[in-house]
């Protein structure tokens, strides 16, 4: 069975994707997935050698034939999204209802396939790697969050690696949804900031409400210990165990001004150690 491990976070800038790679250095060579398809990152650190790229579609797209169209408005009338102006379509306004061809005395209009991002599947230094990138504006983002899961869950399988560490999106909209359901283990990466404590709470829920099992990493828990403290405490109530606690460090910055995970860019580091310890943890609560 492969284990899949999600390392997520309530909102964006906790450290989350930095994480997410220093995990990955650690391992030495696993399988990892970039499940953040709206704004992926993970490929700026890993700098992966894509070997097959594949095209997404999920949804729908109207077309009007020009030679059949006589223009006579029924479809830019029934058109609630303003798209149909025959003989044209506006692609960005078309949800892909298909009203417009349903009403089409003419059956000029068709609906064809709409091409809403691209899925990847690419080596590292570290192991196999799926990502993907949806398309400014389009929608399905859980769907295409299922497709990098399956495509990861599948490249573990063909090398025999027992572990998918997965690098989630922020928040617990459709995307965290479609990242966190079946999978092993949920690292939560939190901040001591008012944001960050809220929002952590709201991760927190969303595992508990699909009965996955979580730990808590705390990232630049310096910067406030006693909202360090409050995130400890809440963690204690919630039965979530707090496994590290990162000191704010510009070395972290700096180590991505480098294109390096922690681990690369300065191996003997405090962080570095943190992070080891955080691995050792996850993999034994896996291997549990």
């Amino acid at each position: 069975m492969v284990s899949e491990i999600a390392i997520i976070s309530g909102k964006g800038g906790t450290g989350k994707t930095t994480v997410a790679a220093s995990l990955i250095a650690l391992s030495g060579k696993t399988v990892m997935a970039d499940c953040d398809v709206d704004a992926p990152d993970l490929h700026i650190l890993l700098k992966p050698d894509v070997k097959q790229e594949s095209e997404f579609s999920s949804s729908k797209i109207a077309e009007i034939d020009p030679e059949l169209c006589i223009e006579c408005g029924l479809c830019e009338e029934k058109c609630r999204f303003d798209a149909a102006h025959p003989p044209e379509i506006y692609p960005i306004a078309c949800e892909g209802c298909a009203v417009c061809e349903l009403v089409c005395p003419e059956k000029a209009i068709s609906m064809r396939d709409r091409i809403s991002g691209f899925l990847y599947e690419s080596n590292t230094r570290y192991g196999p790697m799926a990502h993907a990138k949806l398309l400014a504006g389009e929608g399905n983002s859980g769907k295409l969050v299922t497709e990098v899961r399956s495509l990861g869950v599948n490249l573990a399988k063909s090398n025999n690696s027992d572990v998918v560490i997965i690098d989630g999106s922020p928040g617990v909209g459709c995307p965290v949804i479609a990242t966190v359901t079946g999978i092993q283990l949920g690292v939560i990466v939190t901040e001591p900031t008012l944001s960050g404590i809220h929002d952590m709470n709201r991760v927190v829920q969303l595992l508990q409400r699909f009965e996955i099992p979580g730990l808590l990493i705390v990232n630049k828990y310096d910067l406030s210990r006693e909202n360090t403290e409050r995130i400890e405490q809440y963690a204690k109530e919630n039965e979530v165990d707090v496994i590290a606690k990162i000191p704010f460090d510009p070395i972290m910055t700096r180590s991505m001004i480098a294109l390096e995970t922690m681990p690369e860019h300065a191996p003997s580091h405090e962080i570095t150690g943190i992070l080891r310890d955080a691995y050792r943890v996850i993999m034994d609560r896996i291997e549990k």
